[in-house]
């Protein structure tokens, strides 16, 4: 049995002896992705609460944070591309998949040979996700998928993404939805990208035109999706709550984390601004809300929405931090100032931390039914066939 001393020096020593010369000579966004987490899954150290014949541990999931220590500020930063397979789809697939499934996705999805996105959000259903319109048909030993997803984070680089299709129209809009796997890689599939004010294209709209998956490819069971949507909501939640926002010690622009409260302090000192008892008490606010994000994550068993409203809160605070100490005339910059370009990339991107995973409202509306129990806001559609709601908005 591994013990937790066993574990970090096992990971101790993958990041002293193996990694660097893995990544050696390795370049492209992509492939350093994929050569970090296949070096990681044959160290064994990639799935640490998955069963060994998917090529986990299995180790109970207290393990993670073990493992959350040993490698703090040493993972790359393109490990961000696994964020959703890893943290949130996978986790789904081990959990309520079948076994068919588990053989075909998890040992790929934990390696890095498969990259994953996640086709929740469409035009017409964001917060709201229940009333989405995308449609699934079985088709003999296919279901067949047409509809438009959008905001959809990674999937110009998807092999495989988890889908939420409606499967009965007659059915209440909660009842009539099944998650699926979609093959991305098909003609039936187009991936557009959406270019964000920062000038980086992290999201993109994805039509599907008929395109198809494997009878077998459902999660859970057909009609009974929303369940399994909510599940995987809860491991987003947790992976956008209590990620670490320490994890290297590069400025990266990538992705929707706050600003390490060290960049920031560096920040102040640059600009002599150091001394200034109001920016020190700023400072000393920031860094305790880095640590509950850490005590969050260490602690486990709360619910997660609190670490990600918490997070959020962390994201626009530091980013406004940012913008008052590096941007004091205007929010403009000149481009080229790399240590500029850092600051000015998350102060325009923070307010997206915001949205995804559910938006703040979302998350408060979630945490007082959930976690307070306080009474469900009413909802006069609850109970009716998904198709009348659609005849009613369309005036029919």
């Amino acid at each position: 049995m591994t013990t937790e001393a066993e574990l970090s020096a096992d990971v101790d020593a993958f990041f002293t002896n193996t990694l660097p010369g893995v990544l050696e000579g390795v370049h492209g966004h992509v492939d350093r992705a994929k050569a970090w987490r296949g070096a990681l899954y044959d160290a064994g150290l990639a799935g640490l609460d998955y069963a060994v014949e998917y090529g986990g541990r299995g180790l109970d999931p207290s393990f993670k944070g073990v493992f959350q220590r040993a490698a703090a500020g040493r993972v790359p930063p393109e490990d961000g591309m696994f964020g959703l397979g890893v943290g949130m789809a996978l986790p789904v697939i081990r959990d309520h998949g079948s076994d068919n499934l588990k053989a075909q996705l998890l040992p790929d999805g934990l390696s890095g040979r498969q990259i994953w996105c996640q086709l929740y959000s469409e035009p017409g259903s964001g917060s709201d996700l229940a009333s989405l319109s995308t449609k699934a048909v079985l088709d003999g030993d296919e279901w067949v998928v047409t509809g438009q997803k959008v905001w959809t984070s990674g999937a110009q680089n998807a092999d495989v993404a988890i889908l939420l299709a409606r499967t009965d129209p007659d059915a209440p809009k909660h009842r009539g939805i099944t998650m699926f796997v979609l093959p991305m890689r098909q003609e039936g599939v187009t991936v557009r990208p959406l270019k964000q004010m920062t000038g980086a294209a992290e999201f993109n709209e994805v039509f599907m035109d008929e395109a198809r998956l494997p009878k077998d490819f459902v999660v859970g069971e057909v009609n009974n999706g929303w369940r399994m949507a909510v599940a995987l909501l809860a491991h987003e939640r947790v992976q956008t709550g209590v990620a670490s926002v320490d994890r290297t010690n590069e400025k990266n622009k990538t992705g929707r984390v706050p600003i390490p409260v060290r960049f920031l302090t560096e920040l102040a000192k640059d600009r002599g601004r150091l001394d200034d008892p109001v920016v020190r008490q700023e400072l000393a606010e920031l860094y305790s809300g880095e640590r509950v994000i850490g005590f969050i994550r260490d602690r486990g068993g709360s619910h997660p929405s609190i670490g990600k409203l918490w997070r959020t809160r962390q994201g626009r605070a530091a980013a406004e931090f940012a913008a008052r100490i590096a941007f004091p005339a205007s929010p403009a910059w000149s481009e080229g100032d790399e240590d500029l370009d850092y600051f000015a990339y998350h102060v325009l991107n923070c307010r997206g931390m915001s949205l995804g995973g559910g938006t703040d409202e979302i998350q408060r509306n979630t945490i007082g039914e959930q976690a307070l129990g306080l009474p469900r806001e009413p909802a006069v559609d609850k109970d009716l066939p998904f198709s009348e709601i659609m005849k009613s908005r369309s005036g029919r």
